[in-house]
């Protein structure tokens, strides 16, 4: 495989098959106060995608990483039924960066209260371009393949694909410079079995320029289909090693799950030393490698699970209404977030699920089916910092407070290491530095 091939794997959606041309948190309120997140950068080879889901009605927007050459960009993505040039678009990547922070995996801090001083009342949470025949002199050869339709959108020009076999549809697209992955006719002909057809992207250069974006903008596809699904076996054909696959999910009722795949919560709600805020992004990608690991990688991970309208500690400020529409959820019925969200004070009638695969051809050799649940319960990926009271009362209760303290942080260093998986000893030597000492004095 050609460098250049190489470097499209990294390309937006892996798990949509990028190819190359020319190659449990309690229920209460948290109030905590937010000190870093792990949003998706900490990932290599990592695709991400956003579902709106309202009844049949699928939005998958599919948000692209690509580096290199754009007229080495293009992109091939199996999907239910016929597309109508008005069911595609694109959206601005800073949307899809806004709801990465907002249901990243977050690192909150407290700070213990004077053990002499009575505590104060906890404060209640808030409520829970037209269609176009295409024509090329390609065509003549019978590959079994039909161009249903070709459209302009924005920098992008899309050809809707159907074909009687596979390897008539491989022959069509290496004939029209695509390279295809060895591997990939097989899983061509499971989706051609099933009638689905092919939504094929590519870069138009010079819509490009005159757009004036010196980037990718995700594309967005929206159609009806009882099939709610994503389909990654594609990128698992060329991928070297795993890949990860983060997917923003939002709907109407509840939280989404996997139907084929165990779903899991990530490991959260647990109490670390102080220095993990310092080493946040190491820490979590540990934690995360480890849960997988548990799972034998056969497993699909919640790190986030909440109601758009509100958040608590919050890694980023909730979406708007108009951002929310952007990205499929149009059934909140305005994207006048002023007007909306006077008139429901729990917020946006939106639930946001945040998943996390990790995956290869052997550990997910199907597409993820998901199913939209009824649970509404809040999750997140969150750790705790709690800092110790270092003043000076005196008092009975503060003189049992600083005997528990070595027993306190002897136990954040035994979660530290469960959940990373990294050695007592350093952890313990790092705590010690910072104050944090193990040992009764």
């Amino acid at each position: 495989m050609t460098s250049s091939a190489l470097r499209v794997l990294k390309s937006g959606v892996a798990a949509m098959a990028i190819v190359s041309q020319l190659a449990t948190a309690p229920a209460h309120a948290f109030c905590g106060f937010y000190v870093a997140q792990a949003d998706a950068k900490l990932f290599n080879n990592t695709s991400k995608v956003v579902l709106a889901r309202d009844g049949d009605q699928t939005a998958i927007t599919m948000a692209s990483d690509f580096e290199g050459d754009v007229k080495e960009f293009a992109v091939v993505v199996p999907v239910p039924t016929f597309i109508e040039r008005k069911q595609i678009g694109v959206v601005d990547p800073k949307t899809i960066d806004h709801l990465d922070r907002y249901t990243a995996p977050r690192l909150v801090e407290y700070h213990d209260p004077d053990p002499c001083t009575p505590p104060l009342p906890m404060m209640a949470g808030p409520p829970s371009g037209g269609m176009q025949h295409v024509t090329s002199t390609l065509q003549k050869r019978d590959y079994g393949v039909t161009i249903e339709a070709s459209y302009d959108v924005a920098e992008y020009d899309v050809l809707i694909l159907s074909a009687r076999e596979s390897d008539g549809l491989v022959n069509w697209l290496v004939d029209n410079k695509y390279k295809i992955p060895e591997g990939a006719e097989s899983v061509l002909g499971s989706y051609i079995k099933q009638g689905m057809r092919f939504f094929v992207a590519k870069v138009n250069v010079d819509r490009m320029k005159d757009i004036g974006n010196g980037y990718l903008r995700p594309l967005q596809v929206r159609y009806q289909s009882a099939k709610f699904m994503v389909p990654l076996r594609l990128g698992t054909v060329n991928a070297r090693g795993p890949q990860d696959l983060i997917i923003y999910a939002l709907t109407k009722k509840g939280r989404i799950e996997s139907t084929n795949y165990k779903t899991v919560k990530i490991p959260s709600d647990v109490d670390v030393p102080l220095y993990v805020a310092n080493e946040f992004g190491p820490f979590y990608k540990a934690v995360f490698e480890r849960a997988v690991a548990r799972e034998n990688m056969r497993a699909v991970f919640i790190e986030y699970a909440w109601d758009m309208g509100w958040c608590d500690p919050c890694a980023a400020d909730p979406l708007s209404n108009k951002e929310l529409v952007e990205v499929g959820a149009r059934w909140i019925g305005s994207d006048d977030d002023k007007a909306f969200r006077s008139s429901r004070p729990g917020g946006s009638n939106a639930y946001v699920t945040r998943l996390h695969v990790r995956y290869d051809a052997v550990s997910f050799p199907e597409d993820i089916v998901f199913l939209e649940t009824s649970d509404r319960n809040n999750f997140q990926g969150r750790y705790v910092l709690r800092h110790p009271w270092r003043g000076t009362g005196i008092c009975e209760a503060a003189t049992a407070y600083i005997k528990a303290l070595p027993a306190r942080f002897a136990e954040r260093a035994k979660n530290l290491e469960n959940l990373t998986g990294w050695s007592h000893e350093a952890i313990a030597a790092r705590m010690e530095k910072g104050g944090q000492s193990l040992q009764v004095k």
